[in-house]
């Protein structure tokens, strides 16, 4: 400015200006932002308007901010939806069951609330039974021997762990006095409950799928009693969501039959054609030997 009215001083009316630095004057100054972006490390979502043939499934992304350590040793991730409202609804979810004190024998054998994992923007989630011990100490469902083998089935139908969603019917492990070791069966009373704040996370999260993994999850979620042999790859409804009843991964781990493999799979298959994924020749095939 001192330079322009130095120019006028002396006489000069006119000064030539580069076509770049009007543009530049006339933009409206812009803040740098406050924080970095967030990082998304998952997989491209597809269009979902744009078929391909190639198209597995169009998983929402998932992104994860601030972390949060309410536990005693999980840190619980902030979990950040397509839609604000649907997010801020979650966290308030979640906030509550981490405090949760209403089994007070659970409350005070518990190392961590098990709340549930994964994508809440998915059109496919599975729900189990209860943590164990080794979902008990890292504050997250099915990490354990039985949690290792759902996540390769999972990745073999052509998605991630991270893109789906996972939880179970308690939150906390039902408690064994006594005992250093091994699980038990929630009770009735426990399921009755907890099973509220899983209603909610369905209802937040709105799958087009369901997967009950084993009998408790199936006697929580549609209160039926059939034994999990008669009912599993039978499609059943929750709430109007297709629910598809399967053997627990645990089952699966006491029985190395191929021919329950198969038939787990072949729910998988189900649960893969409802949802409109690509399935592969290799992915038909899968345990077929199994049958034949």
């Amino acid at each position: 400015m001192a330079h322009l009215e130095d120019l006028k001083s002396k006489g000069v009316r006119n000064v030539s200006v580069h076509a770049e630095t009007l543009r530049a004057l006339a933009s409206p100054a812009t803040l740098a932002p406050s924080r970095p972006a967030v990082v998304d490390s998952g997989s491209p979502v597809l269009p979902k308007t744009t078929p391909r043939p190639t198209q597995v499934m169009a998983m929402p992304k998932r992104l994860i901010t601030s972390m949060v350590t309410p536990s005693k040793l999980a840190a619980h991730a902030r979990i950040v939806s397509a839609y604000s409202d649907k997010a801020a609804a979650f966290n308030e979810l979640q906030t509550r069951v981490l405090v949760c004190l209403k089994c007070a024998s659970l409350a005070s054998s518990r190392t961590n609330v098990v709340f549930g994992v994964g994508n809440i923007d998915s059109p496919l989630m599975f729900v189990g039974e209860a943590p164990g011990a080794d979902e008990d100490a890292h504050g997250e469902p099915f990490v354990g021997a039985a949690g290792q083998l759902l996540t390769k089935i999972i990745t073999a139908m052509g998605v991630s762990r991270a893109e789906v969603y996972i939880a179970n019917i308690l939150k906390c492990r039902p408690d064994t006095p006594g005992e250093s070791s091994g699980n038990r069966k929630p009770t009735l009373a426990e399921m009755a409950t907890c099973i509220p704040y899983l209603h909610e996370q369905i209802d937040l999260i709105k799958p087009k799928v369901l997967v009950a993994l084993g009998a408790t999850a199936v006697e929580g979620l549609l209160g039926k009693t059939v034994g999990i042999t008669k009912l599993r790859g039978n499609w059943q409804t929750y709430r109007g969501i297709p629910l598809m009843p399967t053997y627990h991964p645990a089952y699966l781990l006491r029985n190395q039959a191929m021919s329950e493999k198969r038939r787990v799979w072949e729910d998988m298959l189900q649960v893969m054609e409802k949802l409109e994924m690509n399935i592969t020749l290799k992915q038909r095939g899968f345990f077929q030997q199994a049958t034949a």
